[in-house]
């Protein structure tokens, strides 16, 4: 015969009291909201924002059933589960402005992990911060946003995008890559504009002698590059830099090769591997190109990436690029800093301030490797990166890179004592490479 289980408490009550209301249901688990926005629609949604939306979506929900790997494994956020609300990016900074305050006090989010255009992380982050409500800002490239102003809520989980272009600049160098000349096409808003500088200041100190020629400045979401095209035709240089991306970057790479640019100019591209699956055959080979970390195919072997990769691949049958691998690594840092918070008050949700403690200054391992709060007092991102060759694999009908560099943090961000500007004009003082 069985032995008699004995009642719970709540249970020998609810029995006692019969129909009382004593008996009613439990309340409702807490939970943690996370507003997660990235753009959804137009030309930077398919290569970028939706990847790092589904990047969000499987993570959420290897958390929430507690299935990532240690230190990772807690369900949800110390046991809370993860409520998520996705927001597109897309409609401008204005918008966003709205949307932000919208995530914050109709949707009553604990946290927002977003944002893409360097545009709308400059509009966003003074609003969270006069809302004194904590904001992770999971990409977007400008270095204004920590080295123009300070904040205590507002923070950005990777490297700003002097990083990416210090080390375009190392690569040439180490491969003695000739560059007597260089032309350039970004976008004509602050991620380009700040793009163009860095890797023309980086060119001033380690390539003294080469001379820019063409300076290309479409607006964002142009996808005609016709003139550009004609103007780099018609300007013979070693290189073509670019800090294009998205829709904008696949656009210009297909018109542009149509014409023959790449034949006589070398594609040199800050952030371009999330357009490598989607053009496959298309992209140029020998492209020397960087994904903004070491991301998908030049992310490092370790025991967390390959569970991320797996994670990912099997849920959308292609592998992970530079967009969810910037957001699983800012949600990694959300789930540590919400757990380290809740330990110190007792298990109970965290408030904005007790988040911002947590993560000010912390680091963590990612797919990527290890992201360091180094810079901005504890609130902006260094991280490892890697720069590599385009080469077209027959065998796996897939684009793949070769010759791949790797670069510390500190060889190609500026320390937490100068601006980029000011660093890259002094030669790159205390670089460690």
């Amino acid at each position: 015969m069985a032995p008699t289980v004995p009642l719970s408490p709540w249970r020998a009550a609810c029995a006692a009291a019969a129909l009382s209301l004593a008996c009613a249901p439990a309340l409702a688990q807490e939970t943690f909201r996370i507003g997660i926005v990235s753009f959804l629609s137009g030309q930077a949604a398919e290569s970028f924002g939706v990847p790092a939306v589904n990047g969000a979506k499987v993570l959420v929900d290897a958390f929430n059933k507690g299935a990532a790997p240690a230190p990772y494994n807690k369900v949800g956020f110390g046991g809370m589960k993860i409520e998520a609300v996705y927001v597109d990016e897309n409609g401008g900074a204005t918008k966003q402005v709205q949307e932000l305050r919208n995530l914050y006090e109709r949707e009553k989010v604990d946290a927002v992990v977003g944002y893409v255009g360097s545009g709308d992380c400059l509009a966003v982050a003074p609003v969270a911060e006069e809302m004194k409500k904590f904001l992770i800002l999971y990409d977007c490239g400008t270095p204004r946003i920590f080295e123009d102003g300070k904040y205590e809520y507002v923070f950005r989980t990777a490297a700003h995008a002097t990083m990416d272009n210090v080390a375009l600049v190392r690569y040439l160098k180490s491969r003695n890559v000739k560059v007597e000349r260089f032309n350039m096409i970004n976008q004509d808003y602050a991620w380009g504009q700040d793009s163009k500088k860095d890797f023309t200041l980086t060119m001033a100190q380690l390539y003294k002698d080469a001379r820019a020629d063409a300076d290309l400045l479409p607006k964002f979401g142009a996808g005609q590059y016709g003139t550009e095209v004609s103007a780099l035709l018609s300007k013979p240089a070693d290189i073509v830099h670019s800090s294009l991306w998205g829709g904008d970057l696949q656009a210009f790479i297909l018109q542009a090769g149509a014409r023959g640019v790449f034949q006589k100019q070398t594609p040199v591209l800050s952030a371009a591997d999330h357009v490598l699956p989607g053009l496959g055959e298309k992209m140029p080979q020998g492209a020397i190109l960087g994904a903004r970390g070491a991301y998908g195919l030049m992310s490092p072997k370790s025991a967390l990436n390959d569970w991320w990769w797996d994670l990912y691949s099997l849920a959308y049958k292609t592998y992970p690029v530079q967009a969810p691998y910037r957001m699983v690594q800012a949600m990694l840092g959300l789930k540590l800093a919400a757990e380290k918070a809740m330990a110190a008050n007792g298990g109970k949700k965290p408030t904005p301030e007790q988040l911002a403690a947590a993560l000010k200054g912390s680091s963590w391992e990612s797919p990527a490797g290890t992201i360091r709060m180094a810079l901005g007092d504890g609130h902006q991102a260094i991280q490892d990166t890697a720069i590599g060759r385009t080469k077209w694999d027959a065998n796996r009908r897939m684009m793949v890179l070769e010759d791949i560099q790797r670069f510390p943090a500190e060889c190609v961000n500026p320390p937490a004592n100068m601006k980029s500007d000011d660093w890259l004009k002094a030669g790159l003082p205390g670089a460690k490479c």
